[in-house]
């Protein structure tokens, strides 16, 4: 149940002041209504098109009309405020031209008469002909809104005597023409072409029209415009990604009534230049879902909502529902080649299991595939933005690699491979109201887990910055190199990329030859240990090397993250490990086993015909880990969990050597 509340004069100290100068002026031309205009005829001349030609269903071409009309009452409506330029001919063509469509029933000067009456009378009852809509009772709304022109011709009837003799008469003739051309196509039989290109759409935009422009700025104020011209209206703030152009401005109709003659795009920089001295007036502001503010509570949603205003829609990424790593047969959607040696795989994950590949940037996938009679494992990371909807991953021919040659030479769309669901740790947490310094650090096909992130990050946390340093032979060589182009360009501001060249004797020497500290560090020109997030993937060499070094100038161990492809070999010495009894959690079953001594966890699952997941061996992927519920185990080695995952008892099976009598490893954690 809404309430009202009328609110009193403006504080005397704010009623001494002047309105506030908008600081824009009528241009000689408005371009934007120019467009407006323009694309509106063509629109409308389309829909009309598809109607005679029946090419589309009448849904679509009504849908197409309403949409033109309703963008052509924004360009009627600068018009009858002469807006649009300071020729007042100017104005006067557009109107009549726009209010043709609009509502052919009065004419522009009789529209702009009765408009500029609502201004002046806004909320005052019989005064205000938008008072129809505005003060209706919410049960007639459906009825009021598309009749919304009707109250217009009441109030010009009532005040015939004030309106220029030629004025009435070129209303009289459009009233005319109207009812001629509806009562002809009736005769002709084709009242429902009439009214499927222009009586319905004229309707459906009008409904709109009264519920946008009239009854969200109006309803439930009753300050009227001379007593309080700061409450007559409101803004509705919230949304404005959205709002803005959906309602061309007008969620800051508050501005229009109190500089009329601007701009319906400049509304909300006027607002923005004179925001303090609104809100010493006691400007009437609600939220998107309608809760009123006053100034205080305005500054504190602003505080709170505001920076987060301009990122939405933030879709936040989701991970995987999956217990544990999966696999699943799924098709490919197609293979594009990116460099001679390496192509972008892109999956299409059927609708059943997309919560199951959904993931966090940095990710990876675990691919099944089984070739002369041998199965092999290979991981690949996620290359897609998390946000993105897509999965895909970038595979580099590798001289004798199996899966990689197939991938490469053989793999077609519509080919089914057999997916494990994500896993991996590599990326971090991503927040939509935080400001982060990033730098990666990538070699040949290391980019592919970087560029997720990369992307992903600069998508959700609009104020963080971002710096890759990306190592390869060649420019022909280099993976993804449009995809980095055009982030590059589209995050010019808080993106740089720099090309590191190994074998182009013509690249710019302080881009030449191999990463390490010094480069980073000359190239950054700043100190290191502010950086807030370190990114390491490539070769071991690389990323292990520039892991050591940025330790030993101080950077915290834990704002480096780092990835490889793979881990190094196993120590041989592991007869000192004793025989265990193992307790195996996997998809809600449990499995008792006998370790032999020396073996892994994973070793005596897989021995005993237990489908657990697993991919790398080598400590490097995270697709085996589980958590430990009882005993204790003995890591070799671990290049996949972070920090936060040990200390909560994960462990990567493939590493793990029971050190007491009993453990229980549960993969569904």
């Amino acid at each position: 149940m809404s309430t009202t509340t009328r609110h009193p004069q403006p504080p005397a100290g704010a009623s001494q002041h002047a309105l506030p100068d908008p600081g824009e002026q009528v241009p000689t031309l408005s371009w934007p209504i120019v467009c407006l205009f323009t694309f509106a005829l063509a629109l409308f001349g389309a829909s009309t098109w598809a109607a005679l030609t029946d090419v589309f269903p009448a849904v679509a071409t009504i849908a197409a009309s309403s949409a033109a009309i309703f963008v052509l009452f924004t360009v009627l409506h600068d018009a009858s405020h002469y807006s649009i330029s300071s020729h007042r001919w100017v104005n006067v063509a557009f109107g009549r031209a726009a209010m043709f469509f609009v509502s052919p029933l009065i004419s522009f000067k009789s529209f702009a008469f009765i408009h500029i009456e609502h201004h002046r009378n806004t909320n005052d009852g019989e005064s205000d002909p938008d008072h129809f809509v505005s003060a209706a009772p919410w049960w007639q709304l459906p009825i009021r809104f598309p009749a919304m022109d009707l109250p217009y011709i009441g109030f010009l009837v009532r005040n015939l005597r004030r309106r220029p003799r030629a004025e009435i008469l070129e209303t009289t003739a459009l009233m005319t023409l109207s009812v001629t051309v509806i009562a002809a196509a009736a005769f002709a039989g084709h009242l429902w072409t009439l009214a499927l290109i222009y009586l319905i759409p004229e309707r459906v935009a009008m409904f709109v029209l009264a519920w946008w422009f009239d009854w969200l700025p109006h309803h439930d104020l009753e300050d009227i415009q001379s007593e309080n011209r700061y409450r007559a209206t409101r803004n509705r703030v919230g949304s404005e990604w959205i709002l803005t152009p959906l309602l061309l401005s007008q969620n800051y109709h508050l501005v229009h009534h109190l500089h009329p003659s601007i701009p319906f795009y400049r509304y909300v920089a006027a607002w923005r230049r004179n925001e303090a001295a609104y809100l010493e007036r006691d400007s009437a502001i609600s939220t998107v879902f309608g809760q009123q503010l006053d100034a205080t509570q305005y500054r504190e949603w602003k505080r709170l909502n505001g920076k987060l205003a301009a990122l939405l829609p933030v879709r936040m990424p989701r991970s995987s529902a999956a217990r544990h790593a999966s696999t699943h047969p799924i098709p490919v959607k197609s293979v594009e080649r990116l460099t001679p040696d390496s192509v972008k795989v892109t999956f299409d994950v059927p609708d059943h299991l997309s919560d199951q590949f959904a993931f966090q940037a940095g990710q990876h996938l675990t691919v099944r595939h089984r070739t002369g009679g041998q199965e092999v494992r290979r991981n690949y990371s996620i290359c897609a933005s998390a946000t993105s909807g897509e999965l895909a991953i970038g595979v580099r021919h590798i001289t004798g690699g199996m899966f990689s040659t197939f991938a490469v030479e053989t793999l077609r769309a519509g080919d089914v491979l057999e997916l494990m669901t994500p896993t991996g740790s590599f990326g971090a947490p991503l927040d939509p109201l935080t400001r982060r310094d990033n730098v990666a650090v990538a070699a040949g096909s290391g980019i592919t887990p970087i560029l997720s992130i990369m992307r992903t990050t600069m998508e959700i946390e609009t104020e963080s910055r971002f710096t890759l340093f990306y190592g390869n032979r060649t420019a022909e060589s280099t993976m993804f190199a449009a995809e980095l182009d055009e982030l590059e360009s589209r995050y010019a501001d808080r993106l740089r990329i720099f090309h590191i060249r190994s074998g182009e004797a013509r690249h710019p020497a302080s881009l030449r030859g191999r990463i390490d500290l010094a480069m980073v560090q000359r190239l950054l020109a700043s100190d290191l240990t502010p950086i807030d997030r370190w990114y390491l993937c490539g070769p071991s060499d690389l990323a292990t090397t520039m892991r050591d070094d940025l330790a030993s100038e101080g950077v915290p161990t834990d704002r480096i993250h780092l990835e490889l492809f793979r881990g190094t070999n196993r120590s041989t010495h592991v007869d000192a490990f004793p025989a265990s009894k193992v307790i195996i959690t996997l998809s809600g079953a449990n499995h008792t086993v006998e370790l032999a001594p020396g073996e892994t966890v994973l070793e005596s699952a897989l021995k005993n015909n237990i489908d657990a997941p697993y991919a790398c061996l080598g400590g490097a992927c995270g697709t085996c880990r589980a958590r430990i519920t009882t005993g204790a185990v003995s890591m070799e080695q671990n290049l996949a969990l972070n920090t936060v995952e040990t200390e909560a008892g994960f462990i990567l099976t493939c590493q793990s050597h029971p050190t007491t009598p009993t453990v229980a490893v549960d993969y569904d954690s």
